[in-house]
């Protein structure tokens, strides 16, 4: 860690949450000083959420980097899943900082990988991995997120993407129909629309409007109660798969296209370094990554899938990794 700050604001903002640390240079990254997480949506700004903050913390600091879950040009920032919009240098003279980076939540969470502990992931395939390789990341979470880092010689730079933004791109009949469905409804259908958060609810929408699998009535009635059905369509997946088909197949294809995304972001960026699955799905349905459905799916690339059979595959398992990178990054610039 740079010696110039003793103390940083570190920041993992989101749709939902929002969560501050404050990190000392003496601490190492994964122990804050404090840190407070607040409800995204109960505030009209970031930096109402930081003077709350400040009101229960009597810590010195000069320095903030946050992650924020949306692109980040020049400077400035807007929430995908907010009406917020943010300036690092509005931020800094709102706040009375001195300096103010803002980085994509998935930048930031690449930031965090050189300083993950091993019990921060789990190996889905060890590989081969090579010294110096690029990295990819791939988090699907309330969105789908990617990002990738490249070795300059003597550390890693991470670099953001919207690549969850891209065409879907079906691998087989069941997702051409899927695709098919999705077009009456959207648009365009992107990744993030089939895999993440947002995009669980529309495959297994999917799966049901067209008979493939049916609905039994007592799960019906328990999403009908909910504003999530997603941990119902998930725990029901993987606890109950014999009883309810359709979330077992939801929960399959939604691995499976992960899988191929994956695969698609490694090729993309040659990752021989390793490719990290982010994000708050993975950890949730690490049973289901481990089997063939979604080694099949990442490896499925034609002549390039011996080599993409070689690239190690992790989990990162560790929430707060966002939160570590921007600390890291701030203590680094």
């Amino acid at each position: 860690m740079a010696t110039q700050s003793t103390n940083l604001l570190a920041g993992d903002i989101g749709g939902t949450k929002t969560t501050l640390a404050i990190f000392s240079s003496s601490h190492g990254y994964h122990t804050p000083v404090v840190e407070k997480t607040f409800p995204s949506a109960q505030y009209d700004s970031l930096e109402e959420i930081i003077r709350r903050f400040w009101k229960t913390v009597d810590v010195p600091v000069s320095r903030a980097c946050f992650g924020v879950a949306g692109p980040v040009v020049a400077g400035k920032a807007t929430i995908t899943n907010l009406s917020w919009q943010m300036s690092a240098a509005a931020l800094a003279a709102a706040c009375g900082l001195e300096r103010v980076f803002l980085l994509n939540d998935l930048v930031a969470i690449a930031n965090a990988i050189p300083v993950l502990n091993a019990d921060d992931t789990h190996t889905l395939n060890a590989g081969e991995r090579v010294s110096g390789g690029a990295i990819a990341v791939i988090a699907p979470g309330t969105g789908l997120g990617e990002a990738y880092l490249t070795w300059n010689g003597t550390a890693y730079h991470a670099y953001a993407s919207e690549g969850g933004h891209t065409d879907f791109a079906p691998t087989n009949d069941e997702e051409m129909e899927l695709l098919r469905y999705l077009r009456r409804k959207f648009r365009r259908v992107s990744y993030e629309r089939v895999c993440s958060g947002i995009g669980l609810p529309n495959i297994y929408a999917f799966l049901k409007d067209t008979g493939i699998a049916p609905e039994p009535a007592w799960l019906a009635e328990r999403i009908a109660a909910t504003d999530d059905p997603n941990p119902i369509i998930v725990q029901t997946a993987l606890e109950q798969p014999d009883d309810c088909p359709l979330c077992a197949k939801t929960l399959a294809l939604f691995v499976s296209i992960l899988g191929a995304e994956a695969g698609n972001l490694a090729l993309k960026v040659l990752a021989a370094g390793g490719v990290y699955l982010g994000g708050g799905f993975p950890p949730r349905i690490l049973p289901l990554l481990q089997t063939d459905v979604f080694r099949s799916a990442f490896c499925d690339k034609g002549r390039f899938s011996k080599m993409l059979s070689t690239f190690p595959v992790h989990v990162i398992l560790n929430p707060k990794a966002a939160l570590y990178g921007a600390a890291r990054y701030g203590f680094e610039h």
